[in-house]
């Protein structure tokens, strides 16, 4: 590993939370009258703040979201996860051989703290995450794609951005990442590589990433 940092993208990266959020995403702005489908949920939101849902509802239709939209959506969210969130195969080995290593890793995501720590307790994720390694959308005025959050991370984690490695699974994300001039990894489980262009490499499987990194800087 040749890498200073590696920072790692939360909601389809390290928890398989994608398929959750958006099933409930798309539910909810159909309820509300914004027809929407999974496939749409997924291509538009995935990777996103929530202020992007707001953003686009609003210049799409001209309505805003309800005040009580992301405390409604999150609620649901919460009792879906501790229903059915697991951790994506394979993370929980990624970073026991970066611990092993002495190899600095921390998330950053476009979710809420408060989703990273559910979702970290759900699967047992937080036993790898202490405060000082978690970074969210919340801690920056703009979410992915803008590269701010990364660049955040980066700078809390005393590591230059050239020196960090992204791994994302997102398209808003990889572009974040290629912003801030980092390099960045697309996981392809859930996304078509075609999505991810930009992006440094590609893998599909968690037993790939770390042999990925490795020669990336070799």
């Amino acid at each position: 590993m040749r890498y200073d940092l590696v920072i790692f993208d939360n909601d389809g990266v390290l928890v398989d939370s994608e398929p959750i959020s958006n099933r409930l995403l798309a539910a909810y702005l159909t309820e509300l009258g914004h027809p929407t489908s999974y496939e749409d949920s997924i291509r538009d939101y995935m990777g996103s703040a929530m202020h992007r849902v707001h953003d686009l509802v609003e210049e799409r239709t001209g309505q805003r979201l309800p005040a009580d939209f992301d405390d409604v959506f999150h609620a649901r969210v919460f009792a879906a996860f501790e229903r059915e969130l697991k951790p994506i195969a394979g993370a929980m080995g990624v970073l026991e051989e970066l611990t092993a290593d002495g190899v600095p890793y921390c998330v950053a995501s476009s979710g809420s703290h408060e989703r990273i720590r559910v979702g970290h307790r759900t699967t047992g994720l937080d036993r790898w995450f202490d405060d000082e390694r978690i970074f969210s959308s919340q801690d920056v005025g703009r979410g992915k794609p803008a590269p701010d959050l990364f660049l955040y991370a980066a700078e809390r984690m005393g590591v230059v951005p050239e020196r960090c490695a992204v791994v994302e699974d997102s398209p808003l994300g990889v572009r974040a990442a290629v912003a801030a001039g980092m390099d960045v990894y697309g996981f392809t489980a859930m996304t078509p590589a075609g999505r991810l262009s930009g992006a440094t490499g590609l893998f599909e499987d968690m037993g790939q990433l770390l042999p990925l990194l490795s020669r990336a800087r070799s």
